[in-house]
């Protein structure tokens, strides 16, 4: 609350903002912009060649030859052709290649481009070492962090035009820069703090209309985006980019996103699975339809970019299950390594053998989960409040090596169950889903035994919290699941 005040009295108005892993952000003197992934290296799709015009230039032909063995990048390559040749327009033009570009130009530590084609550049027959395919992971879970993408308008300075949604994703703007305020007589032009100003295009109310921009028409305009990753194996604290302008590209990407979240409880970063197996990105030739230049559909051969998902998708649809049985050994392990028995109770839990009966969770693995949930740093003040347990009864939680105390029963942990499910039921029914549909959903997401695992509760909640504001993308999402993988 102090630092609310504080935020409206600096003029900073907007409240607090959680962050990424339930941390505050307070606004500060630059504010708070758009959470981006630092980029320190970029591999290219494809490579430029010589224009014809340019091939006959012997003089050409040298200074691109002498620039690619070295190592250098096009946009090198290209102003020293521009520098020995001024007469020759555009000298370089983009060719489709089956593999990537990873030059030392444009990577601030040229070391980095050489680890990767050390590590992942083969031979497939030419003689010629080359990145074909490559591991990446991703360092987000909204596909729209890792593959940013605009329409965007570029001078040869900077970007002058550019597509920007609004905040509730309905209506697509077209964006400038601000011209700086006039100055006065006999003074310079005002100083901007903080860069320039953003504002609206003047031209069409400020909206992204493709089909009435004379810059998209006349093809000054043009999609522009790229996938954001690590690469397994290379120590460098900043990502990677690989650019890419394919539609074709980046909607199949999108889907595999998509699918790959379905499965993963939302989760498209990190490794795959247990057994650290990541994405792959790669190239495929395939045919693709445009549009030529009197209006007639065509098809074209191309290489598009490739993202690959190399995991048994059976082992992601269960891997929050093998979780769930997991902690339930466990607790009862700890249980008896400690001088008492496990609860009294069974849950029937679903393993790769099939369904098996273990004990129900013990205080071991609540502690556990609040444990984690501390560690987590998530955040309590954003998401619904769950039911309060006792204070007695936390307390008399046994020390390690300790008898439990008299009064803690396995009926004191069932009564905790109980309220902890059924404030989850009636959550869910405060946001539009009945209980017979949310125990099939919980059940296809967590497992048989989501209820009596702490784990599982604690997962169920999490996957609550995001939309105590939106019962209709609640209602969504959980019919998506039951239909989709009914």
């Amino acid at each position: 609350m102090v630092a609310m005040a504080q935020s409206k009295a600096n003029g900073q108005g907007g409240g607090l903002v959680p962050a990424a892993g339930g941390a505050v952000a307070i606004p500060t003197l630059l504010g708070r912009s758009a959470q981006r992934i630092p980029v320190g290296g970029r591999i290219r799709a494809g490579i430029k060649v010589l224009t014809r015009r340019a091939a006959e230039s012997g003089q050409a032909r040298e200074i691109y030859d002498a620039g690619v063995a070295q190592g250098k990048g096009f946009d090198a390559i290209e102003r020293e052709l521009a520098a020995a040749l001024p007469d020759l327009k555009n000298p370089l033009t983009p060719k489709n290649v089956p593999y990537f570009t990873v030059r030392g130009e444009d990577f601030p530590n040229p070391e980095l481009a050489r680890q990767i084609m050390d590590l992942y550049a083969e031979d497939r027959g030419d003689g010629v070492q080359r990145l074909y395919r490559f591991p990446v992971v991703f360092p987000a879970d909204a596909w729209q962090n890792v593959m940013p993408h605009e329409l965007v308008t570029w001078t040869s300075s900077e970007r002058r035009f550019w597509s920007e949604y609004s905040e509730d994703g309905q209506t697509r703007y077209c964006k400038t820069y601000e011209q700086p305020p006039a100055p006065g007589a006999g003074r310079r032009v005002v100083r901007i703090f903080g860069g320039r100003k953003v504002t609206l295009r003047a031209e069409n109310n400020g909206l992204c209309d493709p089909e009435s921009c004379a810059e998209y028409q006349g093809k000054k305009c043009n999609l522009s985006g790229r996938f954001i990753f690590f690469v397994p194996g290379i120590k460098s604290i900043s990502a990677f980019e690989l650019p890419t302008n394919s539609f074709y590209a980046m909607q199949a990407a999108i889907e595999k996103f998509q699918t790959i979240g379905f499965m993963r409880g939302g989760r498209i970063s990190g490794f795959l699975d247990g057994q650290r197996t990541p994405f792959y990105i790669s190239k495929r030739l395939v045919e693709v339809s445009r549009i030529d230049e009197e209006g007639r559909p065509t098809r074209v051969a191309q290489w598009l970019i490739e993202l690959e998902a190399p995991v048994d998708p059976t082992a992601l649809l269960r891997h929050d299950e093998d979780l769930d049985a997991l902690e339930l050994r466990a607790a009862d392990a700890a249980n008896v390594l400690q001088g008492h028995g496990g609860g009294t109770s069974t849950v029937q839990v679903v393993s790769e053998d099939g369904v098996i009966e273990v004990p129900s969770p013990s205080p071991v693995v609540e502690q556990a989960a609040e444990r984690g949930q501390r560690s987590t740093g998530a955040s309590t003040e954003s998401r619904p409040a769950a039911p309060a347990r006792a204070e007695p009864a936390r307390s008399a939680q046994p020390k390690r090596g300790e008898a439990p105390p008299a009064g803690r029963s396995a009926a004191a942990d069932a009564g905790v169950e109980a309220k902890e499910v059924a404030w989850l039921f009636d959550a869910a029914a405060a946001l539009g889903v009945d209980a017979e549909s949310y125990e099939r959903y919980a059940t296809k997401r967590w497992g048989q035994g989501w209820k009596k695992a702490a784990g599982g509760r604690k997962r169920a909640l999490e996957d609550l919290t995001p939309f105590q504001d939106d019962g209709a993308g609640f209602v969504e999402k959980v019919k998506g699941e039951l239909e989709v993988w009914a």
